[in-house]
């Protein structure tokens, strides 16, 4: 009896699809730094693998509300589970690690 050699497929390191939203006020200067730290955390950590969706809360009020969006700049992290929320300032290593993108220590 022949022993068959089996090909193995290659593993795939599976890497979570991030949907983010970030609530901002208008084409104010705290929202287009808000915008522009946002965008650079996700080309750096996480290239690829995300979708981010920026709202005007003055476009559209009516999302903000349902949301429960109280303040801006407010980014919610829809996927992966647990939903998160963080208020303000986005350049701390705080939010890096609410993302799951940075250990602790």
């Amino acid at each position: 009896m022949k022993a068959v050699a089996r090909t193995q497929k290659p593993s795939r390191i599976k890497v979570p699809k991030y949907v983010l939203r970030l609530y901002v006020t208008g084409v104010s200067p705290k929202s287009a730094v808000a915008i522009q730290r946002i965008k650079e955390v996700c080309e750096e950590h996480l290239r690829g693998h995300y979708t981010l969706e920026v709202i005007d809360i003055y476009q559209r009020p009516a999302l903000a509300r349902d949301e429960h969006i109280v303040a801006t700049p407010t980014l919610v992290k829809v996927l992966p589970i647990p939903l998160r929320r963080y208020i303000g300032d986005l350049s701390s290593a705080r939010l890096l690690l609410g993302l799951e993108l940075k250990s602790k220590g």
